[in-house]
């Protein structure tokens, strides 16, 4: 086995799926899901994946498979973060009377979705260090 911890600015769609721990046939078809999943090809048609299009993988991979969103859910907080450039989940200081419990804890989810996607970042970040 090659060794990945060597930074490559192209990686194979075999390489990609030993990264990623993601079945190849799973990378082709959020590729057709996620518009913001885009892998250049080559000269002879095969996928050449980016650091970038990694760290959109694992994001992918994590909103999926661990937050539980559905693909319509996972496609919506991309497509907020697209246009927001920015974490879609920005909690704003206010003092407003909540009307009923749902409210109240509609904030304290907002508030650990934030704090999770800073712990996300982190680890994004981490396993960038490593490739």
């Amino acid at each position: 086995m090659r060794d990945l911890s060597i930074k490559k600015l192209y990686y194979s769609i075999s390489e990609v799926s030993k990264i990623t721990d993601i079945e190849q046939y799973v990378l082709r078809y959020w590729e057709t899901e996620f518009e913001q999943l885009n892998p250049q090809k080559n000269r002879a048609g095969n996928r050449i994946y980016t650091n970038k299009d990694i760290r959109l993988i694992l994001y992918i991979k994590e909103l999926l498979r661990e937050k539980k969103y559905t693909i319509e859910g996972a496609k919506k907080i991309l497509e907020e973060y697209e246009q927001n450039k920015k974490p879609m989940i920005e909690i704003k200081e206010k003092k407003v009377e909540p009307e009923t419990e749902d409210v109240v804890e509609s904030e304290r989810n907002d508030i650990s979705l934030k704090e999770d996607l800073e712990e996300i970042r982190s680890v994004l970040k981490l396993l960038l260090s490593k490739l």
